[in-house]
């Protein structure tokens, strides 16, 4: 089992999670991040002020999926997110060890 986990531009959460239920993805955990990679933040202005933003803001998907679908996931996330330009995400690919679904006990791949 896999933890398939996708930074990426918050405008582009709907595509991915769209694309991911229809290869029949069930799941999925989303969170609010902000970080910074190659691109260092940018610059805004604000009431004729410029100011650097080094944080920018980007949506964390995090799927844990059988070993059998880590490609087809990682293939769905980076045909919905990618714009392009610069910033458009990174995906990490982790090993999992157990899981276990706690309302009914099942461990393992049983309990994706």
């Amino acid at each position: 089992m896999k933890l398939v986990e996708a930074i990426v531009k918050p405008f582009k959460l709907e595509e991915i999670k769209d694309a991911l239920l229809e290869i029949g993805i069930q799941g999925m955990t989303v969170s609010e991040v902000k970080g910074f990679g190659r691109q260092k933040g940018h610059k805004e202005t604000y009431r004729g002020q410029e100011y650097t933003i080094e944080f920018v803001p980007k949506v964390k998907i995090e799927v844990a999926v059988k070993d059998a679908q880590v490609s087809q996931v990682i293939e769905a996330i980076m045909t919905a997110a990618k714009t392009g330009s610069i910033g458009d995400g990174k995906i990490f690919v982790r090993e999992l060890s157990d899981v276990v679904r706690i309302r009914t006990g099942e461990t393992g791949e049983t309990a994706l």
